[in-house]
């Protein structure tokens, strides 16, 4: 594509200062690509090489909450409340017990009214980050790295996420029409930079549910990194059952099967992210 290294050069993430913590929103206006499997993956691989890590919620289908082993009933507090103002996340941010050194604000089902009801107000999009920097001590500080595992559409959630953000961190599905999605997220990133939070830019883009076996992935993937150069990770996410499965047994798949060609390409992905913010492990 033409200028694609100057487009890449444009969205990259801008460097992290030393010892600062990072907020990373996982986008893609598209369902089925992989967002919520690689929140809750790389949350648990960055606890897992001793990194503080809090995984807002911010679907609500909640599947990041359940994944990560938070029943429903220990949810009395939620990112539908932190974005109405009536907690903080200090007091909604339950401690995974499957993932030591890992903690959620979980989400329910009442997230959804929150699109309605944030589009009247006036600091409507702009919620999130005001509990981030309000968490005086129990939010971005405390944590070495905070996710946001974003809804798959561009609503005010969505909005929100990527206006609190440093950067994002882009799981694009090895299909077709995951191409299109990726260019449409490309023009919203551009659009929020423009108008509410200049500093955002791609952490990167990991390439997910990839089948050696069909031609597509490759040609889906080759056109990937001709669109974004480096933006795109070098680890690619396989097509693999273990990681289908851990969910229903409320774990990620680095708990669930550590020695699955998921969990792998999910600790050689925190490599590459923390190459990228500081050092490699």
């Amino acid at each position: 594509m033409a200028n694609s290294a100057d487009l890449a050069a444009q969205l990259a993430a801008p460097a992290r200062a030393p010892g600062a913590s990072r907020i990373f929103a996982v986008a893609n206006q598209k369902g089925g690509v992989g967002k919520t499997t690689t929140a809750i993956n790389l949350g648990t691989a960055l606890a897992s090489v001793g990194r503080r890590v809090l995984v807002i919620d911010l679907d609500p289908q909640g599947n990041a909450s359940t994944g990560l082993g938070i029943d429903r009933h220990n949810r009395r507090e939620s990112t539908y409340n932190l974005l109405r103002g009536e907690v903080t996340i200090e007091s909604a941010a339950v401690t995974s017990r499957e993932v030591p050194g890992l903690s959620v604000v979980p989400s329910t089902t009442e997230l959804s009214g929150a699109d309605v009801e944030l589009m009247g107000e006036s600091d409507g999009r702009q919620r999130l980050k005001s509990a981030l920097r309000n968490a005086a001590g129990a939010g971005p500080d405390q944590y070495d790295y905070v996710l946001i595992d974003c809804p798959p559409s561009l609503n005010i959630l969505t909005v929100n996420a990527l206006t609190a953000a440093d950067s994002v961190i882009v799981p694009l599905q090895t299909e077709f029409f995951a191409l299109e999605g990726l260019s449409q997220l490309v023009r919203t990133i551009q659009r929020i930079r423009k108008n509410l939070n200049p500093e955002l830019g791609i952490q990167g883009v990991i390439l997910t549910m990839f089948d050696k076996r069909h031609r597509s992935c490759e040609e889906v993937a080759s056109e990937a990194r001709e669109f974004l150069g480096d933006l795109v990770y070098r680890t690619i996410v396989p097509r693999n059952v273990t990681i289908a499965e851990a969910p229903s047994h409320g774990q990620p798949v680095l708990m669930y099967d550590p020695k699955s060609p998921g969990s792998q390409a999910y600790i050689a992905l925190v490599n590459e992210v923390l190459e990228r913010e500081e050092e490699p492990v």
